[in-house]
């Protein structure tokens, strides 16, 4: 007799683990889907500082990024034909890194340089979304 209310208390005490831990495990239904569309794009916040000396302006800044691993390189170029319309493009690109890196928003410094005249404004993209620029 002691051995069979052994027995029954034992599956009694199974079946409610059993029950306690279907019902804590959370569901595939239970887990937010984010759809497509309400990705939305994120406009960068670039830190620009520009240096003209002897015809050569030296652009350097810091962009903020999901983790120090990401590599960032950045490129200037001159846009536009007449004296009034032209500027300069600083294309940064960040590249996905492939390795395991913790996740921590990380200021990467980057610097490029460009032969250009004098006072001519600075439009910046990243990855070619444009970016929005705060002097440093």
């Amino acid at each position: 007799m002691n051995r069979m209310r052994l027995w029954v208390s034992a599956a009694i005490i199974a079946c409610i683990i059993l029950i306690v831990f279907a019902l804590s495990v959370p569901h595939t239904r239970d887990v937010e889907v984010k759809s497509a569309a309400s990705t939305t794009t994120n406009v960068s916040v670039v830190t620009v500082h520009d240096i003209f000396k002897k015809g050569v302006h030296t652009i350097s800044g810091s962009i903020d990024v999901s983790n120090a691993c990401t590599p960032v390189s950045a490129s200037a170029t001159l846009v536009g034909t007449a004296s009034s319309t032209e500027s300069i493009l600083v294309a940064i690109t960040l590249q996905v890194d492939p390795g395991i890196c913790l996740q921590v928003p990380t200021s990467v410094s980057f610097r490029t340089t460009l032969t250009a005249p004098a006072r001519l404004p600075i439009d910046v993209t990243v990855n070619g979304t444009p970016a929005s620029t705060t002097p440093s």
